[in-house]
């Protein structure tokens, strides 16, 4: 693509003499803005990848993957069945949730009660890889598990009796008034998920559907796959096997939240693109600088017999050399920064004394962030063709110099 000529002219175009020490001054700046242009754009997407990942993960690990509620029509046992023949790779449990108030101490807190067979596998799994005090065995009636940050607003522990009201009425001599009933404290888990753990309490179907004046034919179904990323596929073929009930996956309960995800991503990487842009303008200019200085030379090697083309070619890849170096030492610069992240933050909050990323805002223990190949082929591709770019629009002016001008004061 290039012959030795060219590359040797590009290499000393590299190697600007001392009085060319502004151009030197230039392509320093060049590569220092796309070298730190690229990188951020690495470390920005992969906190943004780990972000996404890490609270889908989150939200998989607390949610089932698709819901089916009755929709005023009974979901009996047959169909349940049928949900089984069809789908032989997936786990179908009965639940009941809604919403209530929990009462300790003369305080009062809204919740989600959330009704569970403690015998099923997915409830056995979550509480034996979450729970950080109790028993699941101990799940039983009139028992509850609380979240660990439930737990410390309220200043709750096991063995603690509290009082649960429901947003069910039931006649009374005194009229109508809100279901309640008193619940020991089985144990305490915790998911790392801030608000999950803090606005959730489980209890057994059984005071599930009591507490909240209900049958067994009001529960729901909810199902987990092998892989929650085919929920909707899974969604689209269960509507066909009873059109009566409403059916919605753990994407649909999202979906506003991860399309503002997607878009605060695609809207950074935009931004942070132009860092790149205007330090490709470092190259137009160095190069339009270098062009300029050296139009006596590509005067003599027009004389010698080089043509245009191998000269446009040598100023071309003079620049493209910047760019491509600068891009390499910025995705290293990246990758090193990203799988380091956490401990960056942890340090920089020590000596600023600053709490750069709060639990309680963004739902996460610690700054996330995953490494996604294909994000950094984006970013090199776009880095390299940007450079191209910038180094070819003052090189091709090289071919509308005319010789006899540039040597006639010569």
């Amino acid at each position: 693509m290039f012959t030795k000529v060219e590359r040797l002219i590009s290499s000393r175009n590299l190697k600007p003499k001392k009085k060319e020490g502004f151009l030197k001054i230039i392509s320093i700046f060049s590569f220092l803005g796309i070298m730190l242009g690229v990188a951020i754009l690495i470390i920005v997407m992969s906190v943004m990848n780990g972000f996404k990942t890490d609270l889908t993960n989150k939200i998989l690990g607390l949610n089932p993957h698709i819901i089916i509620e009755p929709n005023s029509f009974d979901i009996d046992d047959n169909y349940v069945l049928k949900l089984k023949e069809n789908f032989e790779d997936i786990s179908v449990s009965r639940t009941y949730s809604g919403e209530g108030i929990i009462i300790i101490n003369d305080k009062a807190k809204g919740i989600i009660f959330k009704g569970v067979n403690n015998k099923e596998k997915k409830i056995k799994e979550f509480f034996k890889k979450n729970i950080v005090s109790g028993d699941v065995n101990q799940f039983k009636i009139n028992n509850i598990f609380i979240g660990s940050e439930l737990a410390f607003n309220l200043n709750l522990k096991e063995g603690d009796i509290i009082n649960l009201m429901s947003s069910a009425f039931v006649a009374t001599p005194l009229g109508r008034l809100p279901k309640q009933e008193n619940f020991k404290i089985a144990g305490i888990f915790s998911t790392g998920f801030v608000e999950f753990d803090q606005n959730i309490i489980f209890l057994n179907i059984e005071d599930a559907l009591s507490i909240f004046d209900k049958e067994i034919k009001d529960q729901n179904l909810e199902i987990y796959l092998k892989n929650p990323l085919d929920a909707n596929k899974y969604k689209k073929k269960i509507e066909k096997l009873n059109l009566n009930y409403f059916i919605y996956t753990w994407a649909d309960l999202n979906k506003s939240f991860f399309s503002a995800l997607k878009v605060e991503r695609n809207v950074m990487f935009i931004i942070l693109t132009l860092i790149i842009i205007v330090a490709a303008f470092n190259i137009i200019s160095g190069l339009t600088i270098l062009i300029k200085n050296k139009t006596k030379e590509i005067a003599i090697l027009k004389t010698l017999g080089l043509n245009n083309t191998s000269i446009t070619k040598s100023f071309f890849l003079t620049g493209f050399t910047i760019g491509f170096f600068a891009t390499i030492a910025g995705i290293f610069l990246g990758v090193i920064f990203s799988l380091n992240i956490e401990k960056v933050r942890i340090f920089l909050s020590k000596v600023f004394n600053l709490e750069i990323f709060p639990s309680d805002i963004y739902f996460l223990e610690k700054l996330p962030s995953e490494i996604n190949l294909f994000s950094i082929f984006i970013v090199f591709v776009l880095s390299l063709l940007v450079s191209a770019i910038a180094s070819y629009i003052p090189a091709r002016n090289i071919s509308k110099m005319k010789t006899f001008r540039a040597l006639k004061y010569e």
